[in-house]
């Protein structure tokens, strides 16, 4: 079920489809809304219903990050800091180990510095 869930809630959400709308954007605009309902039913009933009104996945994750979030500089470092000490233990899931550091990396990205004159 959250397998296709592999895209960046720091993008826009995708606006509602109308009955022209291409396929691929009906998907992408499921799968916001599959974010949404995840993350409404994995919190609590009280914060669930406080931000049920919000429009967006991203919105939620954006003020969950502002709230209980550490700063992007810090959560990239730290991020950055296990991809780069991470070992291979022996009899370790090769898969295990390069989901694993998938999981930093997207980290990393989601909290990368974005410098305008780069």
């Amino acid at each position: 079920m959250v397998d296709d869930l592999t895209f960046d809630l720091t993008e826009e959400c995708h606006q509602a489809p109308t009955p022209n709308t291409a396929q691929a954007s009906r998907d992408d605009y499921d799968k916001w809304i599959k974010a949404k309902v995840l993350i409404l039913a994995s919190i609590s009933d009280m914060l669930a219903k406080k931000y049920e009104s919000m429009v967006t996945a991203r919105e939620i994750m954006d003020l969950f990050r502002d709230m209980f979030g550490q700063p992007s500089i810090q959560a990239r470092h730290d991020a950055l800091k296990f991809i780069y000490n991470s070992r291979m233990k022996e009899g370790t899931s090769v898969r295990e180990h390069v989901l694993n550091l998938m999981v930093h990396f997207n980290v990393a990205e989601v909290n990368a510095v974005i410098n305008e004159g780069s």
